[in-house]
């Protein structure tokens, strides 16, 4: 008889239940009421129940098994197919789920649970597959010199399954990011990273953009406020995502993208004035 869905060894019992020893850990984490070192915020919308818990699940295992501790927050953005019941009763006291009554954008629900995380460093990982739960061991580890930002990229001839549009328009955008930001950074929109918690206290209320490009804005506010010291770390994408891009898609992205140039611009402006 195979395991259950989102059965994950080391986290759950062969009944799929959570394992009694990393529950009890938990358990006393909670208790004595400390801060934890890391939080990890996961934005998802109607990504299936199965799917949704086996990437929680495997983020607390990834992140157990680093000796560090943590809290995970995961944020329904307006999600219709239910699937935020499948985390009750899932590592209590660690995982907390955030629900938005209607969908935002992936930069809205990130800077909802990051505004809610009490971690030492505060990041977030998509929820959507794309990006192996399994990456945040590493990324734990690159705190250990408390940059301020640790980010992934997928520019290090590492497998990523793109079809070729969309090859096209990452290329594109990376040239355009460069080209107005000219930010010491390679990649600017890989989904995972982790922040420091000083950096999120300072950035998160310049920060406006509810979409795709909340990323980007992340790495511009940062830098505006002096927090430059970034770890890039390789990370492996293998999904195959959708090979359409939408031309509605890349207008407002472009839009967006031009609106955080000018906000930038203007701010720059204003310091060099006082």
């Amino acid at each position: 008889m195979g395991s259950p869905r989102g059965w994950v060894p080391g986290l759950h019992e062969p009944d799929g239940t959570v394992a009694s020893d990393l529950q009890s850990e938990t358990d006393r984490f909670v208790k004595a009421g400390a801060r934890p070192d890391v939080t990890v915020v996961l934005p998802f919308y109607n990504p299936g129940a199965s799917a949704l818990r086996e990437t929680v699940c495997r983020s607390a295992e990834t992140l157990s098994r680093t000796g560090v501790t943590f809290e995970i927050i995961a944020v329904d953005d307006g999600s219709t197919d239910g699937s935020s019941d499948a985390l009750q009763g899932v590592l209590t006291g660690t995982v907390r789920t955030l629900v938005l009554p209607q969908n935002r954008g992936k930069g809205y629900a990130v800077r909802a649970g990051m505004s809610e995380g009490r971690g030492r460093f505060v990041g977030f990982i998509d929820a959507d597959g794309d990006i192996s739960p399994e990456v945040l061991a590493d990324f734990v580890a690159a705190t250990a010199a408390r940059p301020d930002i640790v980010y992934g990229s997928k520019r290090h001839g590492t497998r990523v399954n793109y079809p070729m549009s969309r090859r096209l328009s990452s290329w594109g955008y990376r040239r355009l990011v460069k080209v107005l930001f000219r930010l010491a950074v390679t990649d600017t929109q890989t989904g995972v990273k982790l922040v420091r918690a000083e950096v999120v206290r300072d950035a998160l209320p310049l920060m406006v953009e509810e979409g795709f490009v909340f990323d980007l804005e992340l790495f511009c506010v940062a830098h505006e406020l002096g927090f430059d010291d970034w770890v890039e770390l390789p990370v492996p994408i293998e999904k195959r995502l959708p090979s359409r891009v939408s031309l509605s898609s890349v207008i407002s992205i472009s839009l967006d993208t031009l609106a955080i140039f000018w906000r930038h611009r203007a701010r720059r402006g204003t310091a060099r004035s006082r």
